[in-house]
């Protein structure tokens, strides 16, 4: 009967720290409280509250440091499922689920972007420029990657803008598996922003194909 107990106990800690976690209580790369705390917050032991954490940890949620504390690091398993399975995806397949997402992301923005998504489309694209020049091939990854993602909230399209975001970390990789080549200049990124400011959906996919051609061929 114990056990029975402190099993309902764990899985009524699991449910309430996945709740918190997925309504943004602890918004993703936050602390959570300490252990005694949520012990003290949820009425249980803090050896029920441990092994809630473990499970959370294990689905990828959580990730504790030693000596530091918790942090969140997912807001669902869905989400950590795509991030695990895109960090073994070929770069070519990454491409191929780009060819998707991007023409869709790049048709919507041009119809719906708004002031505020060109200046931050703008200003993505010009710290992007900064690094290619600088021959920062991390700054210029995590540029392009920010560019795209800005492309991809101006569709205004909840479930394309977390797609990205769950795509951003293989996203990285690919660009910076080009390495040299991901620095060469290109007129495309100047191109679909300049098509997507002129709400030319037409041409704002035109420039996207012959952006992820190119990055096909560096490959």
């Amino acid at each position: 009967m114990r056990n029975v107990a402190r099993t309902s106990l764990v899985d009524a800690a699991i449910a309430e720290l996945r709740r918190e976690i997925a309504e943004g209580v602890w918004p993703v790369g936050t602390k959570i409280p300490s252990e005694s705390r949520l012990a003290e917050s949820l009425g249980m032991s803090r050896l029920s509250v441990r092994e809630a954490v473990r499970v959370l940890a294990h689905a990828g949620l959580l990730h504790t440091r030693q000596g530091d504390g918790t942090y969140v690091t997912a807001t669902d398993e869905s989400e950590v499922a795509l991030r695990r399975r895109l960090d073994t995806a070929a770069a070519m397949d990454i491409i191929d689920v780009r060819r998707g997402l991007d023409l869709v992301a790049a048709r919507l923005a041009a119809g719906r972007r708004t002031d505020d998504d060109l200046a931050a489309m703008r200003a993505t694209l010009a710290r992007r420029d900064t690094a290619a020049q600088a021959g920062d091939l991390d700054a210029f990854a995590d540029a392009d990657v920010a560019f795209h993602l800005s492309v991809a909230e101006a569709a205004h399209n909840a479930l394309l803008g977390d797609l990205y975001r769950s795509m951003s970390a293989a996203l990285r990789d690919s660009v910076r598996d080009q390495e040299q080549a991901a620095l060469d200049p290109d007129p495309w990124h100047a191109e679909l922003l300049k098509a997507i400011e002129n709400r030319d959906p037409a041409g704002a996919v035109a420039v996207s194909i012959a952006l992820l051609d190119k990055q096909e061929r560096d490959l």
